[in-house]
């Protein structure tokens, strides 16, 4: 569980990088922020074990535990959202990092207004709703819309924050196409960029959490070059 979002609104940095934990820091700051640094994996797990945070923003090459770990280990038991900071260049970092549950990626160097602009999509997807009982029911599923929380009968899926929203963004309108650019504004809270495997990856992910849990119906369906479609069946 990680807390409601605040302005004070906890992020925690996974980075050998100290220059860039002390930039990320200040520039965070006017934003109400509060922000804490760690130098390694084994001290970033630790310092999850021990606290709650919001957001994670980690960095794929760490010393020692690499960020792949870190993501794998973090996943067993806590749906934080994590932006991945990635060397240019690294697509099977990139795509692995997705795959094992990451939200989003930046790739090194980056603008720090991006990751501003990343860190607020994600916060405003993952802040509960305020309406009461709604609930969308597709097939098997349900999507308990404020509790953000899906079901299969009596089994709740684990779904990242972003798998969340995709999910939803489907079951909205079954049977209907959504192209990967309305996911990417609605998952990501980004545009949808040329080659980017985001998407792709996020729905893969989906689809592996629903054939684990014995959903059938619904089932999400490519539409070749254009998107997604989640199908219900006879």
């Amino acid at each position: 569980m990680t807390p409601d979002m605040t302005d004070n609104a906890r992020i925690l940095i996974i980075d050998d990088d100290r220059e860039l934990g002390d930039m990320l820091t200040e520039f965070l700051a006017p934003d109400r922020f509060d922000v804490t640094t760690r130098l390694s994996g084994e001290d970033g797990l630790k310092a999850l074990q021990e606290n709650d945070y919001n957001l994670v923003i980690l960095d794929i090459m760490l010393p020692g535990m690499g960020g792949i770990d870190v993501l794998r280990e973090v996943r067993q038991t806590n749906n934080v959202p994590i932006i991945m900071l990635t060397a240019r260049g690294d697509d099977i970092d990139r795509i692995l990092g997705l795959e094992f549950g990451a939200d989003d990626y930046l790739t090194k160097p980056f603008n720090p207004r991006e990751l501003l602009a990343r860190i607020k999509a994600i916060m405003r997807r993952v802040q509960p709703g305020t309406t009461r009982g709604h609930q969308l029911v597709v097939g098997a599923i349900t999507l308990d819309l404020r509790a953000r929380r899906v079901t299969a009968g009596d089994d709740q899926l684990r779904l990242t924050g972003t798998e969340f929203e995709l999910l939803r963004c489907l079951a909205a309108s079954p049977g209907d196409t959504v192209t990967k650019e309305q996911l990417a504004r609605e998952a990501l809270g980004r545009r949808h960029m040329p080659y980017d495997r985001s998407i792709d990856t996020h729905v893969s992910n989906v689809r592996g959490k629903l054939t684990a849990a014995g959903v059938g119906s619904p089932s999400i369906q490519s539409r070749r070059g254009v998107g997604y479609c989640l199908v219900v069946e006879e």
